[in-house]
């Protein structure tokens, strides 16, 4: 299997090249693309010796001491052209960001399976990216038969999030028609006790500290104001094509049910394991095969209790607001996952409190929200994306 990886230097990235690593000479990684991590960058490369590379920092690229065999692409199409070389077979997306929204139409369009940890992909793009996988599914149904292990959507864009990686192993081999809802757990991160008081004062020091997880900055803080759960439930929506009525968050600070699938007779079914993204990551990439793993073993004997609550939708309106702006359309869901990133910097910056993340994002969805979704095709979403971080990093309300 050949691969292109998108945002190699990113905590999901290092973990996808792990992962890579200990799979062998049956995957080989072709084309790698990363931010400004030059240092990071350099060290990978030298290690998997790519055809192709490319930095978002043209400049540091320039100056990379590249193996020989590798070349470097600086130019403005990079991404899309890794991902529809002829030579790759699978692009895993690791960036932030709706940068990455172009390459994997491109991908998939091109007839590549696209592994995704990008959640604008889906937030703000699933209205054009999920089209695309059924159609690519669709045919290949057509050609090999519906049983075949292509011919479904999610073989084509997989999922790499914990969450969605465990709905996707529940629903193998089930019928769609079977399905009653989609259970996403949450940790609910490091302020789950907390009054709405207490919360108004944290600090990113404080937001920073996940109590089973590591992950980026981002989504740590996405995971503390459980915004991260109400963008998974508008990725949910569209990955399995199920009503947002038909979709729970459920509150389980262990992390060990990563989800779970409810169906219509009453049986429900969950994928467990410890909190560690390279297993799937690896199920992504090695799907509909499974390979042994360094990741750590999960001893049911060993657990002293499994906990679940309902969030707290008062304390934490991230998750209302998200289901909210889903069922508004595609010109409110990109709104909203533009605004979280910028109203994050801005707390981490100091300029913004806790709870004014939330405050900033719901008002990005009121005021950019509206619109048929036929308005936004992909040029659209991207510029729908630039207006809105401009006015969320210009200091309305939810500022100090």
């Amino acid at each position: 299997m050949r691969v292109a990886l998108l945002g190699s230097t990113g905590s999901i990235g290092r973990q996808a090249l792990d992962v890579l690593a200990g799979l062998g000479e049956s995957f080989e990684v072709v084309a790698m693309a990363a931010g400004r991590d030059a240092a990071t960058f350099a060290a990978q490369v030298a290690t998997f010796r790519p055809k192709v590379v490319t930095l978002a920092d043209r400049a540091a690229l320039r100056s990379l001491d590249l193996p020989a065999g590798t070349l470097a692409d600086d130019s403005p199409d990079a991404m899309q052209t890794m991902a529809t070389r002829a030579d790759v077979d699978l692009v895993v997306v690791a960036t932030g960001g709706v940068v990455s929204l172009r390459p994997v139409l491109a991908a998939l369009g091109a007839g590549k399976v696209v592994a995704t940890a990008n959640k604008e992909t889906l937030v703000a793009g699933g209205h054009l990216v999920m089209p695309l996988a059924r159609a690519r599914a669709a045919e290949v149904a057509a050609e090999r038969g519906p049983r075949d292990t292509m011919a479904s959507a999610l073989a084509w864009l997989r999922p790499i999030d914990s969450e969605h990686s465990a709905i996707w192993q529940c629903l193998v081999g089930e019928r769609t028609e079977d399905v009653e809802r989609l259970i996403l757990t949450a940790s609910g991160g490091p302020f789950r006790d907390h009054t709405a008081s207490q919360l108004a004062s944290v600090t990113p020091a404080e937001a920073l500290a996940h109590p089973t997880w590591r992950m980026g900055a981002k989504i740590t803080i996405d995971s503390a104001t459980l915004m991260n759960k109400g963008l998974e439930v508008v990725e949910a929506h569209w990955l399995y094509d199920c009503p947002y009525a038909r979709i729970d968050v459920v509150v389980h600070p262990q992390s060990v049910i990563h989800s779970a699938v409810e169906f219509v007779d009453g049986s429900v079914k969950a994928q467990l394991g410890l909190p560690d993204m390279r297993i799937p990551i690896q199920y992504a990439l090695t799907h509909p095969r499974r390979v042994a793993s360094p990741a750590p073993r999960l001893s049911l004997a060993a657990l002293a209790a499994l906990e679940f609550e309902r969030p707290d939708e008062a304390r934490f309106p991230a998750i209302r607001i998200a289901r909210e702006a889903g069922l508004a359309g595609p010109r409110a869901t990109a709104s909203l996952i533009a605004a979280d990133e910028i109203a994050v910097e801005r707390f981490l910056a100091g300029s913004l409190d806790f709870r004014g993340i939330s405050r900033l994002v719901e008002g990005a969805v009121e005021r950019f929200g509206a619109g048929a979704p036929t308005e936004l095709d992909v040029d659209a979403v991207i510029a729908l994306d630039a207006e809105v971080r401009a006015w969320a990093a210009s200091g309305p309300s939810g500022a100090r």
